[in-house]
């Protein structure tokens, strides 16, 4: 990942280069760094030049040095909103249809820039994403599932090849992993979730190896339809199963005699 640098601009080409890493998506939020010896060696400077390097990019909030050893790439990923945005969209599940609409207009966008972009590690982490889904839903594994879920979204974005858009997007991911909007867990749940979510996956992917940006666009904007209507399927199950199942365990009442 490091290339070696150029002496004549010694610590400002080693922290460009580490900016354009961050930048790219590459190096990611919590990331650890090579030791110094390490990473002084794979980009051919000095221990010293590789400090000065290090202290620029903590002086501007991109790195961080813990306590009991080890230098990290600080948390990039600012939220979208403020928490107490967060709160309020949590008493006002109004928001949720806006949220979707939101995901669908540039999940959309970045399926169709990724079919038109993608490279071929691209595809073949697509592909591989895909496999281990289909692996999961064999055996029934909704935690894997749901987890690669995320994952699958975030190669799409990655494969997009635009770092703005990249990086909207895995502030979005946040939410969706946190639960803020819907309960993912509960989707897979759903009886027909599972199977029709997977083989959207698989079109999205496909479109996109392919190199058909209409397909991708419109594949994961009907992906982005389904999962709307159908979290509010399951959550409407979920509140009828909470009522039928109070009223099961409900206590008899015995009848009085006269």
């Amino acid at each position: 990942m490091f290339q070696p640098v150029d002496h004549q601009k010694t610590a400002d080409a080693a922290v460009e280069q580490i900016e354009n890493l961050i930048l790219k998506g590459l190096l990611q939020s919590g990331d650890r760094l090579p030791s110094e010896r390490d990473l002084a060696d794979q980009m051919k400077v000095s221990r010293p030049v590789l400090r000065d390097a290090l202290k620029i990019l903590e002086d501007r909030d991109l790195i961080e040095a813990r306590r009991g050893g080890g230098t990290y790439v600080c948390d990039l990923i600012g939220p979208i909103f403020s928490e107490a945005v967060v709160q309020l969209i949590a008493r006002h599940p109004s928001a949720i249809s806006d949220y979707f609409e939101f995901r669908r207009g540039i999940e959309g966008h970045a399926a169709a820039q990724a079919a038109v972009r993608a490279a071929p590690s691209d595809q073949a982490r697509l592909t591989e994403i895909v496999d281990q889904m289909q692996a999961a839903h064999e055996i029934a594994d909704l935690n894997t599932e749901s987890r690669l879920d995320v994952a699958f979204h975030h190669a799409v974005g990655e494969a997009a090849h635009n770092v703005v858009m990249l990086h909207t997007l895995r502030s979005c991911y946040r939410l969706l992993e946190n639960g803020v909007f819907y309960n993912r867990e509960r989707l897979y749940h759903h009886p027909s979730a599972r199977t029709e979510v997977l083989q959207q996956h698989k079109a999205i992917a496909e479109a996109i190896c392919d190199g058909d940006p209409v397909s991708a666009k419109r594949f994961s904007e009907e992906h982005i339809d389904y999962v709307r209507a159908t979290t509010q399927e399951a959550e409407q199950l979920a509140q009828r199963e909470q009522l039928a199942e109070l009223r099961r365990t409900k206590p008899t009442r015995q009848s009085s005699r006269s």
